[in-house]
């Protein structure tokens, strides 16, 4: 996908679930994240969207502190929360392609990066949102694009698992394949350890455990907003993933 893909589904997400926590109300039940309300969510969010904005537009070479949401409620904290995300899909819009800025894993350029991370950040959490006014995440899964949600496998798998504070680790090498059934070449396999999971995007050797299924469905059950679809081979490497898996 192209960054100005990304940036597209950034815009449409964020509004989508501004939308969604509006119909829900601040007090409502977040059924995925069974920890939070709605307006935790709106604020979590929210000052995450502000943190990569001031990343891009003040091109910041390092990491910086996500900044703490206010202590607003409300018809307040739904303002807020869309204002700081249309400023990044504004800031995105507008970035340079050579942008030079901080991000925190492998990225075709920084642009590229904060575009496509944001993106599946809003998606995901646009998932929690509608959960809180009833919709499942099956249903919000036949909404996203096979590409898009493939590309989310990917990034989670490459991106934030290949980085040290990983937790999905086995005492003994172990393999997880993991297969979106809807999309051309969309495999792979995981190579688990007591370092950090190395993987490639490729279905070669065995595998001690595969999980599969349609991209969309896949890509919510990673983010642990779903069960696997489908687990075949040894279980407990399925169980690992939903147990130590959580960014």
């Amino acid at each position: 996908m192209e960054t100005a893909e990304f940036i597209r589904v950034l815009d449409r997400e964020g509004r989508s679930l501004a939308a969604a926590a509006a119909e829900a109300g601040p007090g409502a039940k977040v059924v995925t994240c069974p920890d939070w309300q709605v307006t935790d969510l709106l604020r979590h969010t929210g000052k995450v969207h502000r943190w990569a904005t001031s990343v891009v537009a003040e091109g910041h070479s390092s990491f910086q502190p996500v900044p703490e949401a206010p202590d607003l409620n409300g018809d307040a904290l739904l303002t807020w929360f869309r204002e700081g995300h249309r400023r990044l899909v504004d800031t995105l819009s507008a970035a340079p392609p050579d942008l030079r800025c901080f991000h925190f894993f492998p990225a075709p350029s920084p642009l590229a990066f904060w575009a496509r991370r944001q993106a599946h950040e809003t998606a995901v959490h646009r998932v929690d949102a509608e959960s809180a006014r009833g919709r499942t995440p099956e249903e919000i899964a036949g909404e996203l694009s096979v590409d898009f949600a493939a590309d989310g496998i990917d990034e989670l798998l490459r991106g934030f698992h290949a980085r040290a504070r990983s937790r999905v680790r086995t005492e003994e090498p172990r393999v997880l394949r993991v297969r979106a059934t809807d999309a051309a070449d969309a495999v792979w396999t995981v190579r688990l350890s007591s370092e950090p999971p190395v993987t490639e995007r490729n279905a070669e050797g065995d595998a001690d455990c595969e999980v599969s299924g349609p991209a969309a469905l896949l890509y919510l059950s990673l983010w642990n907003r779903l069960p696997l679809p489908s687990a075949t081979g040894d279980a407990s490497l399925a169980a690992l993933w939903r147990e130590t898996s959580a960014i």
